[in-house]
């Protein structure tokens, strides 16, 4: 397709966009991107979003630029960049949702103004009739910032006239008012202004004769195409009239503003504020305190968000007008992949994937100049037969994706990801969790439950954390959800004499034990056919549901069971078997939020016995995974989705991975972790507040906040700048971390006296001075940690670019970086430090070669420089030898000798070429008293990697340093020693040569 087909990244690296890094700066440092081996980048959502945007998920349209980040020029001159450098852009879309708050969305103002009548109505998912009768043909907009009746009688909200239209303000939001309303404020004193102007004046009778035309405006429940057509018509008309009359008379001017004055009402006069408030009773939206929409919001939000209204993507005139943007970049080559957020917010992710690739298809066809069939020129025509020829393809390879698309998929334990779903893989969550667990010492997990336990004075139980938490977010943020659920679930056991005696109140309790129970963000059915998959999901959850409620009669959950798996009698109708399958759609698109609310906002932060494990998708009663377990998940890639993203950090992670990768180390060493919490506790113990009868901080946020620090820790002195900026980091995330965990405080009621005390505690630990015998003590015990983290972090990096799939590099994270969860993990990127670091690289590797460069690094690990070597060297050699990781084969290796269990190792290999991955992990004993790297002899003694495969005249060399290993024989066996692998650098990528007079030069670009 005239190079605009399918393009594969070989690395992407991810960029946040906003206006603080606008599509200028991106170009800036594309020949830096380039350099370090990346081919694409990965961009954050760059559409029109919410004004101050840090992240652009608050999209209010799909068919622009977000102006805050750049031009069309600049975004032209980004193209340019990464086309000059023979990269490409993966484009991160949010199909599921629209920011409806403030003003900007046009989509969402139409609704306000039109009501169900609107154009734009099947663009969100509202219930036009919910459970409130008020809100009947209405839409409940929760954005007041106190009860309704105190913000109008503040004054607080006011009418305004602006281009030919009346709207109400509040503050930055601002909603429209119903044509058919304006009569109202048109129509105070008319008598007054009559006798001013005559009856028979010209501007008196234009301003009557507006007034009759709106009184015939059509309702905004008007549903008939015709009657909606002339409403949309006549109201434009209607307001250019009254513009043009505001505008050319002085008395209409005079007359309308001073009607707007008395409707905007006198402080302090209650009564003054009547006609307004009557007002705002006839529009389409009913304003109230944002707490409101806890238990009665009519439109479908992202997660408890009210900011974030859901569209209906699976209408195909949403999904059109929604992605007509995205399809000209496609078509025009301007990016070449797409990263899809929150997949299990859709209806249907598995349809939606197949429009979108059929889209891509239809585009790049269109891009690729390719002549068309005959007689095919209308556009319609042509994309009709672009379309046939897709299906064809599809029909004789049904596995067939013409466009690189991965999906934001979060996968829990052993789930995986739907086979249908036309994606190359998820977007590596899975990777993080599963390469994180490698260097978690599984066989300390009895041993770090019992420190905990005993450090709090009571056990927490991590399933019964995420069941009541999970029950929290149902009762505390998306009530209204439930209770929608449930009444729809209560009409369809009215449709049977056998199952209408259930009450609403036992199906809603019914309701929340099964979701607090399901054990998956979601099930994906989307017919009357059940997969096996959600089935055993099912059975499980309602199995689990029973015991746990022995008081809840088990004839409901059979009941809920049934219409889950679509069980029909033979006397169903097919409207009652299309209303169960709506209820089934509906049930799939509200656990995935309670899941992510419940588990990864709430329970994770309450849950702290190695908060490593606490990330998205992760499972922290889980202690660890075996390399046996690794190189499983690993095989199972390379067979299904050898071309997923693998990430190590990400935008949404709790903490960054150098910071994992330090707290992990903790899972070597507890007796050592249990001294220092002793000591810790005592020390700080004077500082402690009591707030409410309870010490302040808790036993669990003080046990939270040790294990951050141990991942956070600045490499510099208690007295430098830095430190002063972690200590203030330090306390806006424990002050996150409290409020999501929901036990002392929350961010719907923040108990301000409680957080104080906890900011002075850290304050105050964390203030140098001679008398403060923590801040010293703990500096000394996080040395080792960050020895052995600096190990862990390399090892990991160094997995996450050789396993099979994408390997994605966040932002920055190519130095060391100890963020923590968003925002702190979105602050600037030192790019001009990254690129001279860089530059300096590789100015030396050409003056004084790769060993001593490799050895520079190693002597100064904690500048980061290490971390860009390593991330370098095996990025650029991956973009060399593509093949060789796209479609390699993958084997485990086997470790033979005393540390054995150090040593995680793979081969990749491809016809006569093969790589060998050697890292070290859990080498907390291996390190000396002043925490020098595991390297050499001494360190590794006869620990070796087994060969069997090789032969005598295989020869290695290492990637990152230059070194030439030959194989050696060890009883009977050929091998090579991890202390020649691991003698200068402290893990290996090993280029295999079976000759050594062969030996090439370094590969390079």
């Amino acid at each position: 397709m005239n190079g605009k087909g399918l393009r594969i990244p070989s690395a992407t690296y991810r960029l946040q966009f906003n206006a603080g890094f606008t599509f200028s700066d991106a170009a800036e440092i594309i020949p830096y991107l380039h350099s370090l081996g990346i081919s694409d980048i990965y961009a954050s959502p760059y559409l029109k979003a919410r004004k101050g945007s840090l992240h652009g998920y608050d999209i209010l349209d799909q068919n622009s630029l977000n102006p805050e980040i750049g031009t069309e020029h600049d975004y032209d001159a980004l193209i340019t960049a990464l086309h000059q450098h023979a990269m490409g852009q993966i484009a991160d879309i949010v199909p599921n949702h629209m920011c409806i708050e403030g003003q900007g969305n046009d989509f969402w103002m139409d609704v306000l103004e039109n009501g169900p009548s609107s154009a734009c109505a099947c663009f969100f998912d509202i219930d036009w009739h919910p459970i409130k009768q008020e809100l009947e043909n209405r839409i409940l907009v929760p954005i007041l910032g106190d009860q309704y009746g105190t913000v109008l009688e503040n004054g607080e909200l006011k009418i305004a006239f602006e281009e030919g239209a009346f709207f109400v303000h509040y503050y930055d939001h601002k909603l429209p008012v119903i044509p058919k309303t304006y009569s109202k404020i048109l129509t105070i004193n008319i008598d007054a202004l009559e006798q001013e102007l005559s009856g028979s004046a010209p501007q008196f009778q234009e301003l009557m004769s507006i007034i009759t035309a709106l009184k015939h405006l059509p309702f905004t429940t008007e549903l008939d195409p015709e009657r909606i057509a002339e409403r949309y018509r006549e109201k434009e008309v209607i307001k250019r009239r009254l513009l043009n009359l505001y505008q050319n008379s002085g008395a209409i001017k005079g007359f309308i503003d001073n009607n707007l004055k008395i409707f905007n009402g006198i402080k302090n006069d209650p009564r003054s504020y009547d006609l307004l408030d009557e007002l705002l009773q006839d529009q389409v939206y009913r304003i109230s305190h944002w707490r409101v929409a806890t238990e009665e919001i009519n439109y479908r939000r992202f997660f408890d968000i009210n900011s974030l209204g859901a569209i209906k993507v699976e209408n195909p005139a949403v999904f059109e007008k929604t992605h007509n943007f995205i399809f000209k970049l496609v078509e025009t080559g301007k990016i070449n992949g797409l990263r899809i957020d929150h997949a299990d917010g859709l209806r249907d992710p598995e349809d939606y994937l197949k429009r979108l690739q059929a889209g891509c298809f239809i585009r790049m066809y269109k891009g690729s100049g390719e002549s068309q069939p005959s007689g095919m020129d209308e556009e319609s025509q042509t994309e009709a037969a672009i379309r046939e020829k897709y299906d064809l393809i599809l029909q004789a390879t049904p596995s067939y994706k013409p466009f690189f698309i991965v999906g934001e998929k979060i996968l829990l334990k052993s789930e995986k990801l739907p086979e249908d779903w036309p994606v190359f893989g998820t977007t590596g969550y899975d990777f993080i969790n599963q390469v994180n667990g490698l260097f978690v010492d599984g066989s300390n997990a009895k041993v770090f439950e019992s420190i905990y336990t005993r450090f709090m004075q009571h056990r927490v139980d991590f399933h019964a954390a995420v069941y009541d938490k999970k029950k929290l977010v149902m009762q505390v943020a998306m009530s209204s959800e439930i209770n929608t659920l449930a009444h729809y679930l209560n009409r369809i056991s009215e449709q049977n004499r056998h199952t209408r005696d259930f009450t609403l109140n036992s199906l809603i309790k019914s309701i929340v034990e099964v979701i607090a129970n399901f054990p998956v963000y979601r099930t994906y059915t989307n017919s009357l056919e059940v997969s096996e998959r959600d089935r055993q999901y099912i059975e499980m959850t309602i199995l689990k549901a029973k015991r746990q409620n022995p008081a809840i009669s088990s004839s409901v959950f059979d009941f809920i069971r049934d219409v889950l798996l679509l069980r029909f009698s033979d006397a169903m109708t097919d409207d009652q078997k299309q209303a169960r399958l709506d209820f089934v759609m509906r049930f799939q698109q509200i656990t995935g939020p309670i899941m992510a609310k419940g588990v990864e906002d709430t329970a994770f932060y309450l849950y702290n016995r190695l908060i490593s494990l606490n990330e998205v998708g992760g499972s922290p009663e889980r202690f660890g995974i075996s390399p046996e377990a690794f190189h499983g998940q690993n095989i199972e890639r390379c067979k299904n989705r050898p071309l997923a993203m693998l990430a190590s950090s990400t935008h949404d992670t709790k903490r960054s991975e150098d910071v994992r990768a330090r707290i992990n180390v903790l899972s070597e060493i507890p007796e050592v972790w249990k001294e220092g919490l002793s000591r810790w506790s005592r020390q700080n113990r004077r500082v402690k507040m009591v707030v409410d009868g309870k010490p302040a901080p808790s036993r669990n946020e003080e046990y939270l906040l040790y294990q951050t620090m141990i991942g956070t820790w600045p490499f510099c002195k208690p007295d430098d700048e830095e430190f002063g900026l972690f200590r203030t980091r330090i306390k806006e995330y424990m002050l996150k971390a409290m409020r999501e965990a929901k036990v002392h405080t929350s961010w719907i009621n923040p108990n301000s006296l409680r957080e104080d005390a906890v900011m002075y505690f850290i304050d105050t630990i964390l203030k140098d001075s001679p008398n403060n015998q923590f801040l010293h003590d703990f500096g000394a015990f996080q040395a080792v940690t960050a020895a052995g983290g600096i190990v862990n972090a390399l090892s990991q990096t160094l997995l996450k670019i050789t396993s099979p799939g994408i390997p994605d590099i966040y932002q920055g994270n190519e130095l060391w970086d100890f963020s923590l969860v968003a925002p702190d993990n979105r602050r600037p990127v030192d790019y001009t430090a990254r690129k001279r670091y860089l530059d300096e690289l590789i100015h030396r590797e050409s003056a004084a070669g790769l060993l001593e460069t490799a050895r520079e690094v190693v002597g100064n690990r904690s500048d980061g420089r290490i971390k860009l070597h390593l991330t370098w060297k095996a990025l650029t050699f991956r973009r060399a030898n593509r093949e060789l990781f796209e479609s390699g084969r993958y084997l485990p290796l086997t470790v033979a000798g005393v540390f054995q269990e150090q040593v995680c190792a793979f081969e990749r290999s491809i016809n006569n070429r093969s790589i060998l991955v050697v890292v070290p992990r859990l080498c907390t004993r291996l390190m000396s008293d002043d925490n020098r790297l595991p390297l050499g002899a001494a360190v590794w003694q006869d620990t070796r990697l087994l060969l069997p495969l090789d032969t005598e005249a295989s020869s290695y060399r290492n990637i990152f340093t230059g070194e030439l290993l030959l194989l050696n024989q060890h009883e009977g066996q050929l091998s090579l020693n991890l202390a020649d692998i691991l003698a200068e650098f402290p893990c290996a990528l090993l280029e295999r040569f079976d000759r050594i007079c062969e030996m090439p030069e370094p590969a390079s670009d």
